[in-house]
């Protein structure tokens, strides 16, 4: 598996990406900020400016059944949030 696990689309992250050229990526765990700025320009041909990250810790979480209280908790993960340099932009929706 690569550094980037998939983007961030969501309607948040879809204004700063018009208005601060932000966009948002889930990352592998390992992965550091120089590895996700090279991924990135890699992958999308742009220029990199900034990287900025996040590691979130998953939640536990409990639900009613018929078999009984089913427990569990969701998965860690982290958040890569890269500033472009210049009028790069990136179109995640130009391979649908």
């Amino acid at each position: 598996m690569g550094i980037l696990i998939k983007p961030i689309v969501t309607e948040k992250l879809t204004v700063q990406g018009e208005k601060l050229n932000r966009y948002g990526f889930i990352v592998d765990r390992e992965a550091n900020k120089l590895q996700i700025k090279a991924a990135v320009e890699q992958t999308y041909n742009v220029t990199v400016a900034e990287v900025n990250t996040a590691n979130y810790h998953g939640k536990r979480k409990a639900r009613y059944t018929k078999a009984g209280m089913l427990t569990g908790r969701t998965n860690h993960y982290k958040k890569a949030y890269v500033t472009l340099a210049g009028e790069d932009k990136i179109d995640f929706y130009a391979n649908i």
